[in-house]
């Protein structure tokens, strides 16, 4: 099994840039997922290696015991292969100082947002983490969150687990620090501000504590962009045969991967920049390009996909001889007249980049695992192209059908007759939504669109958007994907 004393085994090509426990801690990351272990934990390590700091990363699980044991029996060594067509290159990554496993000690980490070593706290934990609302983009408490907030319990939430570490920090003067969203939300890092200002309100803080946050704690935005597929029996196997041990915690993603951060580090940062991430002083125009071109398209081929029967993103890509022409209508048309690009940037060719991307073999992203969670992502995937097509006279037509095929997917069977699976924190009110619905296109399409915590008011209530969005329903339902699309290309 990797680990410390098996590093001697792996190719030296192939051995971490450092070792984990040289580098004292600088930086907690919350959410222990694929994508923080592929993209920031290799930024940091790179930044580390080339440029020094004491940045080592102390990676919290919220919830997921099996990845703390894992990388806990491995000396917090992983491995990352990166896949492409023309083969595979795996590397160990050694940025861990530490993991924990946040359900099972709360205090601890707790403790460890208010040791003064820690100077930036980074989150991959997923849109429906951070218990905002899609629409409004304000704190929505679940009974946890709620319960974490008023101090009923030790925090189990991610709001819970900052607050509290929040004001521990405050009452010790720790120093500042630098709370770094790298989720796909919209303007994430005014959100996590905002979560965090609801927090302290809800939590009914003392006022010296939220004079503290404010003063010393930034929200630096970010943008980041690599495909990582969750793990398979597959992955393990390619890490194995590369390193010539075993890594249980091996992870495998495309080739490309950005980063671009807002610098604003009250308490220091690494030197990303030395890795390749691009630091700006405003990360907006980098957020939306990827959002909508890139995670919008994303969705789109995941519910297409989904509803003609293919299992992976560049199958779906691949086998619906329409869809690609489709995404090219729906980038130009609808994306990139939707928001003004960073400087330089086409988003054209941004989408045709993407459209290659996405058609790489070697990533088998599933179109289940992308079409989870829709009512979460689609506001900001999707429907704020609409809104801003909208708001400038435009028709979003394209971006329609993918809230289309969404409505459908979300009635549980594909084109075949197959069970599709809901998995979303709304399913029940989704559920409820369609029940007396009959599956009739037009009764879909107003019962959803009158979910107010996903559609925006002016959209639910602009006839256009509800007559375009029921007429690719209706074709879809008598016609399927694949007829559909191949009509639309045409």
């Amino acid at each position: 099994m990797l680990s410390l004393r098996t590093l001697d085994r792996v190719p030296a090509t192939s051995r971490p840039l450092i070792r984990p426990g040289d580098v004292p801690a600088g930086i907690v990351h919350l959410g222990l997922g694929a994508f923080h272990r592929a993209h920031q934990a290799v930024y940091t390590e790179q930044a580390i290696a080339r440029a020094g700091g004491d940045w080592g990363i102390v990676a919290v699980a919220p919830r997921n015991l099996d990845v703390v044991r894992r990388l806990t029996a491995q000396d917090n060594l992983f491995s990352v292969t990166t896949l492409s067509g023309a083969g595979a290159r795996t590397q160990v990554v050694g940025a861990f100082a530490g993991v924990r496993h946040a359900a099972g000690d709360p205090a601890a980490i707790v403790a460890l947002l208010a040791d003064p070593a820690i100077r930036v706290v980074t989150l991959t934990v997923t849109e429906k983490a951070y218990q905002l609302d899609p629409v409004t983009g304000r704190l929505r408490p679940d009974e946890a969150v709620a319960a974490d907030l008023r101090g009923d319990r030790p925090p189990m939430t991610v709001p819970g687990l900052l607050l509290r570490g929040l004001a521990a920090r405050a009452v010790a003067d720790a120093g500042p620090l630098a709370l770094v969203s790298c989720d796909n939300l919209p303007s994430n890092g005014r959100r996590l501000h905002g979560l965090v200002g609801e927090a302290l309100a809800y939590a009914k803080a003392p006022d010296d504590v939220a004079d503290w946050v404010h003063a010393n704690v930034t929200f630096p935005g970010t943008m980041v962009d690599r495909i990582v597929p969750a793990a398979t029996d597959g992955t393990i196997a390619t890490a194995r045969s590369a390193l010539g041990v075993t890594d249980l915690a091996a992870i495998a993603g495309e080739p490309y991967s950005q980063w671009v951060i807002e610098d604003a580090f009250p308490g220091g940062r690494p030197a990303w920049e030395r890795a390749g991430a691009v630091l700006t002083g405003d990360a907006g125009p980098w957020e939306r390009l990827k959002l909508r071109g890139l995670n919008g398209v994303h969705s789109a081929i995941a519910y297409l996909g989904a509803l003609a029967g293919h299992d992976t993103i560049a199958e779906a890509l691949v086998g619906i001889p329409g869809l690609p022409a489709v995404l090219r209508r729906l980038v130009v048309e609808d994306v990139a007249t939707s928001f003004d690009p960073p400087a330089g940037v086409s988003v054209i060719e941004y989408g045709e980049s993407v459209l290659e991307r996405f058609a790489n073999p070697a990533i088998r992203h599933r179109t289940i695992q992308v079409a989870m969670d829709g009512s979460q992502k689609l506001p900001q995937r999707v429907l704020h192209t609409m809104a801003d097509r909208r708001a400038a006279g435009g028709r979003p037509f394209w971006s329609a059908l993918v809230i289309a095929a969404w409505m459908r997917f979300v009635q549980g069977r594909s084109d075949s007759g197959a069970a599709l699976p809901l998995d979303d924190p709304l399913a029940d009110a989704i559920r409820a939504a369609l029940a007396g619905t009959g599956g009739n296109p037009a009764a879909v399409v107003d019962a959803l669109l009158d979910l107010t915590e996903v559609f925006p008011p002016e959209l639910a209530a602009d006839a256009e958007v509800r007559e375009m969005i029921t007429s690719w329903l209706d074709t879809l339902d008598k016609h399927g994907v694949t007829a559909t699309l191949a009509d639309a290309a045409s």
